[in-house]
């Protein structure tokens, strides 16, 4: 095999992205992984995961770092902080061009650059990211037992979610830009009628202030641009999510009208040869362990493909 020649090139280094190199390169197939940042993904941005099979408590960090020493033990390459400027999907030998002027080849390549929640992009929010901001009520609710948080959104997902975390909060402070929800009417009813849910509409989160971790919250009345101070331990928010698709979208993959990537049971693409994995699919749920499940579907069937491949040429 040529020596910039992979049986699979992986495009991402979350947790999917991981789990499909070790599976592949534990199988003996020359595999690389290829990403912009670091390799751990939105996974390193987690304070504490208490909800991982196996594992009572973990950093992000820790389990995506554990990760990592699996797929290079086995024999994975992983490049990270690197810019790809070109992919040839639909080649035989698919190729992918980085901005350095490095170019790699492959039989396969799983796609697995996983999302990002959309954020409010407000002073604090950075630095309060997992140290009292959440996007995943799922993941963090249990870390707010009896404790006071808000919501920011106003759609099912956020009126949803609200409800779901009163079993955990003491009181969660609804807060939502508009006069109207987006809603379902069941949605909005059950929040509407929830002891524990304060809702204010047409307001609006201004600032974060704490000093280690998230203390409290300046909201806008906008209607009177009053400003008031909102002592919290946690705010959820959930105005929409994006998959990391930027650099496929226009191209031959197929993607939905939210920019997630399209695939059959299989998790391939419509581009024979091409596969994809983790938060970047059109999908309701997005949890670590899926994400690891999704790897290692992609995984297994990016083998089959080399093998039935292998097996017409020699035919």
């Amino acid at each position: 095999m040529k020596p910039n020649h992979y049986n699979t090139i992986i495009i991402g280094a979350g947790p999917a992205g991981l789990t499909a190199g070790i599976y592949l390169s534990r199988a003996k197939m020359k595999t690389l992984i290829l990403d912009s940042g670091i390799a751990g993904g939105q996974l390193i941005l987690t304070h504490e995961i208490a909800n991982y099979p196996g594992i009572e408590k973990i950093s992000g960090y820790e389990l995506s770092n554990t990760m990592r020493k699996q797929a290079l033990a086995f024999g994975c390459e992983i490049q990270s902080g690197i810019s790809i400027k070109d992919i040839n999907f639909e080649a035989v030998e698919k190729s992918v061009q980085l901005s350095n002027g490095k170019q790699f080849t492959a039989d396969t390549i799983i796609l697995a650059t996983g999302g990002r929640s959309r954020t409010l992009g407000i002073s604090g929010e950075d630095k309060f990211k997992g140290r009292g901001i959440s996007y995943c009520a799922t993941c963090d609710g249990d870390f707010f037992q009896d404790k006071e948080i808000a919501v920011v959104g106003g759609g099912n997902t956020a009126l949803e979610e609200a409800v779901s975390l009163t079993k955990y909060a003491s009181k969660v402070t609804l807060i939502h830009m508009l006069d109207h929800f987006q809603a379902f009417a069941h949605a909005i009813d059950e929040a509407k009628s929830n002891p524990k849910i304060e809702i204010k509409m047409q307001s609006r989160i201004t600032a974060f202030n704490g000093e280690q971790k998230l203390e409290s919250v300046n909201v806008e009345n906008l209607l009177t641009h009053e400003l008031s101070e909102l002592k919290l331990d946690g705010v959820f928010v959930f105005i929409g999510y994006e998959a990391n698709t930027d650099f496929v979208q226009g191209r031959c993959i197929e993607l939905n009208e939210r920019n997630e990537i399209v695939t059959d049971d299989q998790l391939q693409t419509n581009v024979p040869g091409v596969f994809a994995a983790g938060d970047a699919l059109a999908k309701r749920f997005r949890q670590i362990t899926t994400a690891v499940s999704d790897g290692t579907i992609a995984a297994l069937n990016a083998m089959e493909f080399i093998r039935q491949a292998s097996a017409i040429k020699v035919a």
